[in-house]
Order: structure tokens, then C-alpha cells, then sequence
């Protein structure tokens, strides 16, 4: 069973067949990490499977911006945004004028990237929660059971608190920062603080005047919505961690049943986890640029939420994506019944065309200027391309110019040698004479052979390799006989001889 049905059937069993509540977030300090899209895929593709399965459930995702900045960015100028250092994200400015603050800005960026890869939660901003009101009677919970809050930071995660800490923090009245302040002596109404700046004095936690600690914070949520399910980062839901934390304050402290949890694996980016701020090709908008919503939908959801994906987009995660998108719609078309056709269902409208041309293979003849992408198409499918199968073909040719004027690594990217390479002067005798009998093939024809004879004539000679070195410099490329098929007949001629002498 795929994993989202799996999980819905899960949550049915847990929950019935009430409304499901689901939820998931993100402070939006900066550019996203792709990684965050791991986590509205899974909660994107069990509300889909929940509503597959005949259940009403409502898909919630927070911008959370009422978390204080605790690092500036490396892209952003650190002394326009240094003075602004541990105030909450929605009280610093936007990094230019298309956005009401720093919040809004990256959130809107991020927002765009969920839309786009066909996920339409309802957003909401978190500082709406506290600036309502909402979140006051869980801040007052937490006040009154400060000495539990404490007990179970100690229990659970081994986290020692002063005998006076205070599961709050207050926006000191004077630089508007949070972090730095210290709360303590909660009278029913107001607490006492300090900050670093100097201020302190006594002011109600509520209305927005304070914030909860994350650990505290997260099981306030839960309440104050009703949610029922909400999954994490499995670094989050090992024994001491923040989400065994918070399983203790919602039950102790807010009375309140866990929502049903999926702790899901990491989305590396090239083999190790990297910063959006840091690391070119990260964050969620640019890898969703190198590649439709279909495609990007498979790298997030082909992948058990249980296992990590790793996703390089310097190296063959492309091509590989592409070639199990057309190994799905191949099975899918011939009406395979099992996991994998359930995950195509899960890709986007399952009308497709029924010729694809490999993504290896546009890539390569997009780099040919000599080569007419329609027509080579048109002969490996053997005859003309219809409007879907074009809309298709241009669709990657587009993806594939970006990808290689980007990121390819250099063994998918060629170039037709006008002279005859330098790797070419090392062939072995038995690679010449594969040579010298293709010469004497072509030169047979009284026109240049087609691009399946070819190939069908190099695969008797088992020789590829000297092809790609006499034309490309390089011991690999794309199918052989087709390649050559679309090269001048002199040409070819002329480069086989000179290779093979």
C-alpha cells in the first residue's frame, strides 16, 4: 500500500470518520530550505489520501512569524538588519517594498513554491494567534503550571531551569526584541521582566505582549486549533526531543491528545544536510524552478516518508526523476495496478502523452545545433509527434536548457568536436576496425543510413565508446545512431576515416 494510504488508513482508525484537522508550519526567518517541503508534501499527501478515502480534513499551514530573527542570513546586509537582531520576524522590515515585512516577503516566496507544486493549504500567519487573543489561555495554562513546565523540561529532555524561569517571553516596551528578556512572579495579570537592553517593569503576557517558548508553544497550537495531525522531522521525535517534550506538556499541562505524528527523514541536497542561506541550489524556489510540478512532486512523494531523499541537483537527480516519471506513465498507461501507479496518481493529471522522449536525450540534442529537437524526436518515435507529445517535448527542452546552463555536471554536458579529439588518438586497434566496418557501412548506403540501422549496426559491433570519442571527446552520449543520423554523411565519413587510420 502507498505510504499515504496507508497513513490514512491510520488516522481513520484513530480518529473515525470525523473532520480531520492537519497542520504544519515554518518561522519564516529567511530563504526555505527545500527540505521544508518534505513536510508539505507528507501532510499535503495525506490530506489527499484522507479525501480519496471518502474523509472530510481541513490542511492548515502556519508561516510562523512571531518567532524572534536569531541569525541574519548571509545573502542580506547585515548592518541594515543587525539593529533588528531578536525582535519578532514580523516587526523587522521586508528586505525591499514587495512585502509589508521580513515575514511576509520570504513567506510569500515560500507560498508560491506549495501553490505551485499543486498544494493549497490554508495559510495563516502565527502572529495572528497572539495578536487575537487566541493563544491567551494557553499562555495562562503554562504561567500556572510553570513549576510542571519546568518538571518536564528536566524529565523528558534533561533541560535544567531556574526555580523562577517562566514559560514566557515578553517584547521588551522598549527595543521591541524578545529575545534577551527574562520573565518571572506571574500574579494572575502581569509578569515581571528584564532585558538586556535595561528596561524591565511589569506587563501582561497577553494580547501579543508575549510569546511561548517553542516546546511550550508547539502543544499550544495543537490546542488552541484542535489538531489532529501534525508530523516533524524525525531529529524532533527522538526520545528527549522537542516533539517527546511536547507530547508531555499537551497531555500534563494543556490536557490535550497529541495530534497523530509522522516522523519523516531529511531531504539532503547533495548528500548533506545545507542551509538555504549557504548553499546554491537548497532553498525550495530554486529547486522547484529546475523542474514542473509533476517532477517535483515525484522527488518529494516517491520516496516512503520514512526514508531520506537526496536530491543533487549537480549530479543525475534530474535525468533519474525524469526516467521514473516515464517508467510510472508507462505502467500506469498499460493499467499496472500497484504502489507505484497510486503514486503516479499522486503526480498530477494522469492524461499524458504516450510518446516521451527521455530527458537524457532532449538535454543532449539541445546542446546540437545542428540538430532539429522536433525532427529527431519524431524519428526515434517513428512518426509525427501530436500536440500533447509537443507540448511535452518543448515542456523539457525548456527544464533542460536551464538545468544545463545551471548545474549538469560535466558528463551531460557535450559539444560536437570540429576537429578530431584528443581522447581519439588513443583508440585500440580493436576500436578502430569497429570504426573503419562502420565506415564501410555508411559509405555502402547510397544515402546516410537511419538512426536505427545505425544503432542496430553498432550494437553487432558492441562498440559505442569509439563513436563518443571520435566525435564528442567523451567515452559516453546519447543513443549512438541516432546522433550520427543527424550529422552531414561527408562529415561522418570524413571524422570515421581519420579515427580509424
Amino acid at each position: 500500500m502507498f505510504w499515504a494510504d496507508r497513513l490514512a488508513g491510520e488516522i481513520k482508525e484513530r480518529f473515525g470518520s470525523k473532520s480531520i484537522f492537519i497542520r504544519d508550519e515554518k518561522t519564516v526567518s529567511g530563504r526555505v530550505h527545500i527540505g521544508s517541503m518534505r513536510g508539505v508534501a507528507i501532510h499535503g499527501a495525506i490530506a489527499e489520501a484522507l479525501s480519496k478515502a471518502g474523509l472530510d480534513c481541513v490542511f492548515k499551514y502556519e508561516f510562523n512569524d512571531f518567532d524572534p530573527m536569531d541569525d541574519i542570513p548571509a545573502y542580506l546586509d547585515k548592518t541594515v538588519f543587525e539593529r533588528h537582531f531578536g525582535k519578532p520576524l514580523r516587526d523587522i522590515p521586508s528586505p525591499d517594498s514587495s512585502a509589508k515585512n521580513f515575514a511576509e516577503y520570504f513567506a510569500s516566496e515560500f507560498r508560491a513554491v506549495i501553490e505551485g507544486a499543486g498544494w493549497h493549504p490554508e495559510f495563516y500567519y502565527g502572529s495572528e494567534l497572539y495578536l487575537g487573543g487566541k493563544m491567551d489561555g494557553a499562555i495562562r495554562e503554562a504561567l500556572e503550571n510553570a513549576e510542571d513546565v519546568r518538571r518536564i523540561y528536566k524529565e523528558v529532555s534533561g533541560s535544567q531551569k531556574e526555580s523562577w524561569w517562566l514559560p514566557v517571553s515578553v517584547i521588551c516596551e522598549q527595543c521591541g526584541k524578545i529575545l534577551g528578556t527574562e520573565a518571572r512572579n506571574f500574579d494572575g495579570k502581569e509578569v515581571e521582566y528584564s532585558c538586556k537592553c535595561g528596561h524591565g517593569g511589569k506587563i501582561s503576557p497577553f494580547g501579543g505582549r508575549a510569546k511561548l517558548p517553542w516546546k511550550v508553544e508547539w502543544p499550544a497550537k495543537w490546542k488552541v486549533l484542535g489538531v489532529e495531525v501534525e508530523g516533524g522531522g524525525k531529529d524532533h521525535s527522538t526520545k528527549g526531543g522537542a516533539r517527546d517534550v511536547a507530547n508531555h506538556i499537551s497531555r500534563e499541562v494543556f490536557n490535550y491528545d497529541p495530534p497523530f505524528d509522522v516522523p519523516y527523514e531529511f531531504v539532503l541536497v547533495g548528500g548533506r544536510k545545507m542551509s538555504s542561506s549557504k548553499g546554491r541550489g537548497s532553498s525550495a524556489r530554486e529547486v522547484s524552478e529546475l523542474m514542473p510540478p509533476k517532477i517535483f512532486r515525484l522527488a518529494l512523494l516517491g520516496k516512503d516518508f520514512s526514508q531520506q531523499i537526496n536530491f543533487d541537483p549537480s549530479g543525475d537527480t534530474i535525468p533519474v526523476l525524469y526516467d521514473q516519471y516515464d517508467k510510472l506513465a508507462e505502467n500506469y498507461r498499460a493499467g499496472v495496478k500497484d504502489d507505484y501507479a497510486r503514486l503516479f496518481e499522486f503526480l498530477g493529471d494522469p492524461d499524458l502523452p504516450d510518446f516521451l522522449l527521455r530527458f537524457s536525450q532532449v538535454a543532449f540534442i539541445a546542446q546540437m545545433p545542428h540538430m532539429d529537437l522536433l525532427e529527431e524526436a519524431q524519428k526515434i518515435k517513428g512518426s509525427a509527434l501530436n500536440a500533447e507529445e509537443k507540448k511535452e517535448l518543448e515542456e523539457r527542452a525548456a527544464y533542460a536548457k536551464k538545468w544545463l546552463a545551471e548545474y549538469a555536471p560535466e558528463k551531460h554536458v557535450f559539444k560536437l568536436q570540429e576537429q578530431l579529439p584528443e581522447a581519439a588518438n588513443n583508440l585500440s586497434d580493436v576500436q578502430k576496425a569497429a570504426l573503419k566496418s562502420l565506415l564501410g557501412f555508411i559509405e555502402a548506403a547510397p544515402v546516410m543510413p537511419s538512426g536505427e540501422d545505425l544503432h542496430q549496426k553498432l550494437h553487432e559491433l558492441k562498440e559505442f565508446k569509439a563513436v563518443y570519442l571520435a566525435f564528442l571527446g567523451k567515452d559516453h552520449g546519447p543513443k549512438a545512431g541516432w546522433f550520427l543520423s543527424a550529422l552531414g554523411r561527408e562529415f561522418v565519413i570524413s571524422r570515421l576515416r581519420e579515427a580509424s587510420a
